[in-house]
This record gives C-alpha cells, sequence and structure tokens, in this order.
C-alpha cells in the first residue's frame, strides 16, 4: 500500500498521461489544511481542483465536480482512486444512487461496483457526491476505521443559494472532507487548460473563500477594549501559520499572544502563557472562547485539573465545568495546557470531529532546557498545535496592556504577507509594510522549523520559497554594500539561510556569495578526512573544538563518528560568526550565518548556505576523551596549533588552501581571522608564544587555573552585534582589528587594549563586581595587569585615560561633586580597584573569587581586605573626607 504521499500520488497518477475531463462541469477550487492532505490535479492558474487525504485508517479522494466522476474519459483515474482507496484486494465498492454512472464505469472495468444508499460492512470503498447531508457521521466514521471515500462535488452554486459566508462550516461535503483536511470552496476552478504533473503538485500559498474569518475575530473579542496579559509569567510569542488561523491578540510590532483557527469541524483558541487562563482580567474573552469554540450551544466544558482557577472562572459565570485529568469522551469543550503530547492524537481527533479546545503554554523555558533541538518540532505543544496551523515560538513577548487589535493588524497573516512578498521579488509590484516585513522574516524563520518531509502543506511552501529565492538571487551584501535590516534584500537573505538550515538543498543559492565562499575553482573531493578531537571539557561552559577543514558554502559535508559517541551529546557547527545581526539597522552580511546540528547517529549530513569552518562542541562536563571524527566533501584550512603544527606544515597550509578562514591556537587562546591576514604571518610559533603569555598573565590575576579548561577564542567578522568588540564565547571583533590581533611587534610596542579588556569581561565574578557601576571597570583590571607585567608597557601609556593628569582630574572631578555613585563607573570605578591594589605593598595579585580577596602571586601574606570592606579605606564612596590616590 502506498503511505507516503510521494507513492499515493505516483499510484493515483499510475498510467495517466492527461486529464480528459468533460467541457460542462464547473468545478469548485479545493482549499487544502490538512498535513496529509496533497494535490492530485492542478490546473495552469495552481488551482487545486482533485485531491487527496487520510483520516484515521481511512482515506479519501475528493474531486471538484460530481460530473467528473461520471465520465468515462477519467476511468483510468478513477480506476488508479478506487484501487488506492481499497483497504484490502478485492473489497468491494458501494456507489451511491446518485452516481450510478461510476458504478457502470467501474463494472466494465472488473471492479466489483454495486449501488448502495449507505456504507455497510463488508465494502473497502464508497463513492457519492458532496450534496447529502443525513450520512456525515456514517461517513466520518466509516473513513475512520479504514474504509476509502470517493467525493464529487461542487460548492460555488450551493453557495448561491445558501450564503458565501457559510460554505466552510455548512456546506455538506465540508462536514465529511475537513476532518481530512479538504474543502470545498464557493471559487470556481478555471477549465481552460489541466497540468499532468510528474511528481505531487504544489499546495497554492493562498486560496480565495466566502467565509470571513473576520467575524470570528469580532466574535471572540466583542465587548473587550484590550487585553491585559500581565499575569506575572512570561509569554512566548505565537506564530500563526495555516490558511484558517487568525490572531487576536498582538503588541506594537505584531508579536502574536493571542490566537484562533478553525480545523476539521471544530475550532482552537491558543494563549501564549496559561497564566491567560487564569486570571480574571482576562474573564470577558474567556468567556468569548468558550461560547465560540461551543459555536453557540450550551454544552459541558472540561478543564485540565492544572487549571483550577480557570474551572471556577467559569463555573462563577453558569458554565457547566469539571475538572478532567484526561480529554473525556462526552465534551464538546476542552481547556488544557500545551506540555504534554501524550493525548495529541486524542486532541487532534477531538478537533477535527467538531470540539473546541482551548490551551494555552509558553515554550521559552523547555527551549532553554532542550538546546540543539528545534522547538516547532519537539516541543509537546506544537505537536499538538502545528496541524491547526498555530504554534509556539520559543522568542518570548513583553506582557502588558495592549489594546484590542485594529482591523488593519488583524489582517495580518503570515500567508498573505509571504504572498505579497513573492510579488514584490517577482515582479517588481505589490506592497508590503515595514512593520509587517519585519514580522514575516520571524513568522517564516519559525514556519521553516516545521519537519516537512512528507507533509505537502509544509512542504509546498518550501518549495515556493525555493522557487522565488532562486529566481531572484541573493543580494550581494558586504561592508561596501551593506543593506538595510528592514529592506527586502535582509528578508531574502534571511529567508535563504532559514531555508537551507531546514534541510533544504540550496547549493544553487550559494553561487557567487563573495568573500564568505571558497574560490570557486575549488570544489571539495569526496575523499574523506578523519579528525581526532578531544570529547573531554572540563570547563564551565560548551566548548567549540576546531577540526582544521572548512566548509564551502552550499555544500553538504558528510561526518561519521563512532556509536559511542553518538550518545555523548556532541554536537557540529558549521561556522564561527555566531552573532546574530537582527536587531541592527544596517546589514554588511546576512543576520545569521552559522548552523549546529546534533550529532545523535553515527552519519550526518549537514550544511550551511554560507559556508564555515567546522567545529565538533562539546558539551561541558563531557569526559569523552579522544574521538575520531571522519567529515566528506570539506576542505583543510590554514590552522596552527602551538607546539604541534611544523613551520613547515603551516606553510604548506596557508598556500594550498582556500579557504577563505584560519586559526592561530594555543591551549589556552584561538584566534579565528582571514586567510588573508594570515598569508603575511610566517612563521606564527613567537606570535602565539606572546599570546600565551598574556594568557597566563590572564589566568593569574584571576586565580584560575592554567592552562585555561576551555581555551578563550577571539573571532573577526565583518559586522558584530555590539560595540567595536564585545567580550564572551567567543570574544567578537571587526575586521579592523585583526593586524592587532597577529602582529607580535604591534603589540609588544603599542599594546592590546581592546582585545585583553574583553579578555577581561570573561573573568569578571558577581562576588567582587557591583554591577553596573563595575561592569567596565574591572575588566580594565586585566588590560592594566597584562600591559605591565607581559607588555612592559606603564598604565600611563597603555590607555590614554589613565595619564596621571587625567586621572588627578577625574577624581578632583568626582570628589567635587560629591562623589555621587551613579558617577562611579568605568574610569571613576577603576581608580577604586587600582587603589587597593597599590595599597597591597605596590604588587599585583590574583583577586579570589572565593574569599573575595587580593592574593599577592609571588608570597603568601595574609589577604588584603574583602571588597565588602574597602569602602571603609576609600572616602569618596560614601562622601568621607577628601584625599587625592597616589597615583
Amino acid at each position: 500500500m502506498a503511505t507516503t504521499p510521494a507513492a499515493a500520488f505516483e499510484a493515483l497518477m499510475d498510467g495517466v498521461t492527461s486529464w480528459d475531463v468533460p467541457k460542462g462541469p464547473i468545478p469548485s477550487e479545493l482549499l487544502l489544511t490538512g498535513e496529509a492532505a496533497f494535490p492530485v490535479m492542478v490546473n495552469d492558474r495552481g488551482q487545486v481542483l482533485i485531491a487527496a487525504s487520510s483520516y484515521g485508517r481511512g482515506r479519501l479522494v475528493v474531486v471538484s465536480h460530481e460530473g467528473y466522476l461520471l465520465d468515462a474519459g477519467l476511468a483510468p483515474f478513477l480506476l488508479n482512486a478506487v484501487g488506492w482507496l481499497c483497504p484490502s484486494p478485492g473489497a468491494p465498492v458501494g456507489v451511491h444512487p446518485s452516481l450510478a454512472l461510476l458504478a457502470n464505469i467501474l463494472q466494465g472495468s472488473g471492479v466489483e461496483a454495486q449501488i448502495q444508499p449507505e456504507p455497510r460492512e463488508p465494502l473497502g470503498v464508497y463513492c457519492i457526491n458532496a450534496y447529502n447531508d443525513t450520512m456525515t457521521a456514517e461517513l466520518i466514521q466509516f473513513v475512520k476505521r479504514g474504509g476509502g471515500l470517493l467525493m464529487g462535488g461542487q460548492a460555488w452554486y450551493w453557495a448561491s443559494q445558501h450564503g458565501h459566508d457559510k460554505v466552510l462550516s455548512k456546506f455538506p461535503g465540508n462536514q465529511v472532507t475537513s476532518v481530512a483536511g479538504v474543502y470545498f470552496t464557493d471559487t470556481c476552478g478555471d477549465r481552460s487548460r489541466f497540468k499532468v504533473s510528474k511528481k505531487v503538485p504544489k499546495i497554492p500559498l493562498q486560496v480565495r473563500f466566502g467565509e470571513d474569518l473576520g467575524q470570528d475575530q469580532q466574535e471572540l473579542l466583542e465587548g473587550i477594549s484590550e487585553l491585559d496579559i500581565k499575569t506575572g509569567g512570561i509569554p512566548s510569542q505565537l506564530l500563526v501559520h495555516g490558511a484558517l488561523a487568525f490572531p487576536l491578540g498582538l503588541d506594537a510590532s505584531l508579536g502574536c499572544f493571542l490566537a484562533a483557527a478553525r480545523y476539521g469541524r471544530g475550532r482552537v483558541v491558543l494563549a501564549a502563557h496559561e497564566g491567560m487562563l487564569c486570571t480574571p482580567k482576562m474573564g470577558p474573552f474567556l468567556l468569548n472562547a468558550v461560547r465560540w469554540l461551543a459555536r453557540g450551544q450550551t454544552s459541558k466544558v472540561g478543564v485540565n485539573t492544572c487549571l483550577k482557577n480557570l474551572c471556577a472562572l467559569l463555573s462563577e459565570h453558569g458554565l457547566e465545568c469539571s475538572l478532567e485529568p484526561h480529554l473525556p469522551a462526552d465534551l464538546s469543550v476542552y481547556c488544557g495546557v500545551a506540555y504534554s503530547d501524550k493525548e495529541a492524537e486524542q486532541l487532534q481527533e477531538f478537533v477535527a470531529e467538531g470540539g473546541g479546545l482551548l490551551i494555552a503554554g509558553q515554550a521559552w523555558w523547555w527551549a532553554s532546557q532542550n538546546p540543539g533541538r528545534s522547538t516547532l518540532a519537539s516541543f509537546p505543544g506544537n505537536v499538538i498545535l502545528n496541524c491547526f496551523g498555530l504554534s509556539i515560538l520559543a522568542r518570548t513577548l513583553d506582557p502588558g496592556c495592549f489594546p484590542v487589535p485594529t482591523p488593519e493588524k488583524q489582517s495580518y497573516h503570515f500567508r498573505k504577507a509571504l504572498s505579497e512578498f513573492q510579488l514584490i521579488v517577482n515582479r517588481g509590484g505589490g506592497n508590503l509594510e515595514k512593520s509587517w516585513l519585519a514580522k514575516l522574516g520571524a513568522d517564516a524563520a519559525g514556519f521553516l522549523q516545521i519537519p516537512a518531509e512528507g507533509v505537502p502543506a509544509y512542504a509546498s511552501l518550501h518549495r515556493l520559497l525555493r522557487k522565488m529565492l532562486h529566481l531572484s538571487g541573493l543580494p550581494a551584501v558586504s561592508r561596501e554594500k551593506p543593506v538595510a535590516s528592514d529592506s527586502y534584500e535582509a528578508a531574502l537573505l534571511c529567508l535563504a539561510m532559514e531555508l537551507a538550515c531546514s534541510g533544504t538543498d540550496c547549493s544553487q543559492l550559494a553561487q557567487g556569495l563573495g568573500t564568505w565562499s571558497c574560490s570557486s575553482s575549488s570544489y571539495p573531493s569526496e575523499h574523506a578526512i578523519t579528525v581526532e578531537i578531544d570529547g573531554s571539557n572540563p570547563g564551565s561552559g560548551d566548548s567549540w573544538v576546531s577540526t582544521g577543514l572548512y566548509l564551502p558554502n552550499g555544500q553538504n559535508a558528510e561526518v561519521s563518528l563512532s556509536e559511542a559517541a553518538v550518545f555523548a551529546g556532541l554536537k557540529v557547527q558549521i561556522g564561527c560568526h555566531t552573532d546574530d545581526l537582527t536587531s541592527a539597522s544596517k546589514l554588511s552580511r546576512a543576520p545569521v550565518v552559522t548552523h549546529q546540528c546534533c550529532m545523535d547517529r553515527t552519519k550526518l549530513s549537514v550544511s550551511c548556505l554560507w559556508g564555515g569552518l567546522l567545529y565538533v562542541i562539546v558539551p561541558k562536563g563531557s569526559k569523552l576523551g579522544p574521538v575520531s571524527v571522519t567529515i566528506k566533501r570539506a576542505v583543510p584550512a590554514p590552522y596552527y596549533r602551538l607546539g604541534k603544527t611544523s613551520l613547515e606544515e603551516w606553510k604548506r597550509r596557508i598556500q594550498e588552501s582556500t579557504a577563505p578562514w584560519g586559526e592561530l591556537a594555543t591551549d589556552n587562546i584561538i584566534l579565528t581571522v582571514p586567510t588573508a591576514d594570515l598569508q603575511a604571518l610566517e612563521d606564527p610559533e613567537s606570535l602565539l608564544h606572546l599570546w600565551d603569555e598574556m594568557m597566563r598573565a590572564i589566568a593569574r590575576l584571576a586565580a584560575q587555573p592554567f592552562p585555561f579548561l576551555r581555551p578563550e577564542r577571539i573571532v573577526a567578522d565583518v559586522q558584530i552585534s555590539a560595540g567595536w568588540m564585545h567580550s564572551g564565547y567567543p570574544i567578537m571583533c571587526h575586521l579592523q582589528s585583526v593586524q592587532e590581533l597577529i602582529s607580535e611587534m604591534g603589540m609588544r610596542s603599542r599594546g592590546l587594549w581592546g582585545a585583553i579588556h574583553e579578555l577581561g569581561h570573561n573573568q569578571q565574578r558577581h562576588r567582587w563586581d557591583f554591577p553596573p557601576h563595575t561592569t567596565e571597570a574591572t575588566c580594565n583590571l586585566w588590560s592594566v595587569y597584562v600591559h605591565e607585567t607581559v607588555l612592559h608597557i606603564p598604565r600611563a601609556q597603555a590607555h590614554p585615560a589613565l595619564s596621571p593628569p587625567e586621572r588627578e582630574k577625574r577624581i578632583k572631578t568626582h570628589l567635587g561633586k560629591g562623589a555621587p555613585l551613579n558617577d562611579w563607573n568605568v574610569w571613576t570605578a577603576l581608580e577604586t580597584y587600582l587603589k587597593v591594589l597599590n595599597r597591597n605593598s605596590g604588587r599585583w595579585g590574583p583577586l579570589d573569587p572565593q574569599s573575595c580577596s587580593i592574593l599577592d602571586p609571588r608570597s603568601s601574606p595574609t589577604p588584603s581586605p574583602p571588597l565588602s570592606a574597602w569602602a571603609h579605606h576609600l572616602p569618596w564612596l560614601h562622601g568621607g573626607a577628601s584625599q587625592v590616590i597616589h597615583l
């Protein structure tokens, strides 16, 4: 039996080379929303006119006009359809009396077809038109138990008689097919040309239908002017991506915290934190929500036992409520939380068959506890919600009191915005507000994390994006040609990266990416390269272990490791430029250019649109020891390891490598800089010995082990997220700072204040720091210390702010103001620490993070007073008598 959509499509289209449809019937366009639904026949305009899906253990084929079921010209397809629908070979086929001609067509081809007024056992397939409203429940159960349903009809005429605003929810055929995510719409299908596809056709991004979801929004928000979500909890942002999903609560940036959707015959309301379901100030909305979910009918409401306050709130307003640990069978509305997916299938089935689900939860905490796992794919709430067209993101939203969205804000929808963006990119037309453009980028990043393999509803959008990007190409962005972050070019860069990270082959997009790519003349061979890494990490944070290899842009590398290492929590990372530039006003590169994957199998295929140096991420506390990692389709990068790499090997690597980035490494520091800057470095040994001397001094002052438990890293980038440099792992700096990092002569003569300042930030400890006052002060202790003890550059020459006149002027000014605490920061605060160090017999000593005292590294005197006692020795801290520090 064909199970995947691709295999099912092949079975349905076996031998069908053309669509010989009758000229007379006017079909209805079909809307596909279910994860199992896929198109079979589309016209030249991309409208779906025949579709297939599954529900429970059974299957459906939906045809957009019953006339197509009665025409012998479509006999090859009809036979295929009945064969695919049939749960077992030879099972009888029942045909409703309204489709008697279909019975003749099937019988003429040797199929055991019989006229049956209803689907009785032991039928395998039942064929009926879409106008019968007397057997809805019976047909649903027939499919659910494993039967196959072939249904044909059109809804445009019914809509003209009963109202276009009722077609999705009231048209008889939709009462059945909607449970499998297929709807007849009131939009007429074009009949000029019909495509015969070789693979599953794309699902349209948008489909017009007469039922106005804006009326649902109004009903849910009736009588409400504002939504106060300050409940003590931090909500996640919601992703509204389904064709029948819509936002209800939005902040000023279109961040969504309340949303709803129709699904099958039922409805869903989603809140971004469970606290929103338990606070009286949300009472009016919650009552509206329950009434909407119940479709205006009086009904029993079940509330999960973890939402006792909600049960009490609803009961106070006369609703029949009961606390339920699980989803019971006799409810019309159920209220729960999004932290367990044990009942995911039951909840989805409950909604599909007409139930109402009120559910809430945030995903940011789960994401923080599950690094490396996709929130959209694996968070329990999203396992339940994705199919409804709603998802919970790891991104947070600041709680507040928000006005009910205006119709303009409410009209934002991911699919609508993407459709408009497509017009702009492909045709130069269309119009998209900047607020919509920014929201589109964030929504697309979330949507592309939903696993798309085998799910046409998601895969179609991936295909659409891939085609759009291939047609438009990627913008050439660089330091010389930056783009605004709220521009279409920036949105293209974000979409391309997210599409690549989702697993889509984007090798064609990677062509011509400039400085971020290998030479076009160098292609990685299939020859495997095996490197041995240290899988132990005694440090307090995850450690990047360099492989010395570079993955060219758009290439897929195959990474292999032993079975034992699979369970060690290792990850592979492509690229080292980890700063996210999403908040920057201008972009000199794409906002995100690195990618991580969990190494949870012995062979893993990894890629990154922008290419990058390859790393293995070893988690903190790992005791794995030496690990062999084999990598295919990567190229060697310039890599020098102090004490291990020979001069001859270095010269060969730097001459032969086409990788644009390389690394200089010791056990304590690793510098990542452009290859072009390394080519003039004939022998890095002396330079790295100096770096190790500086790192030894940094460890000594910090009272930290040496060698470092995890080597510090400094990475140069064309653009970073903050400042001229910033601390962290890695420390990030601009390309203009590279020569400062790799010039031994320059460091010895001019110093290296900035890089040591950032390394000092990494040594700061809360026991002896007083943020925010000392945040930019105590880190400078390391700059002063390294310059004086290693580089032999006096502090007065190491930085202009430490010249004696500047220091005396600064202190006098501070004392003249009365020594206000809010002015005690940066250089003024640094004087405090330098004074204490001077009191220690003029000798430098390490800052003990445990005792908070100054220790002399050359002897063992009584420690200086703890930092908490310093104020008694420094009168200007508390307005005491004036004194001038001896400089």
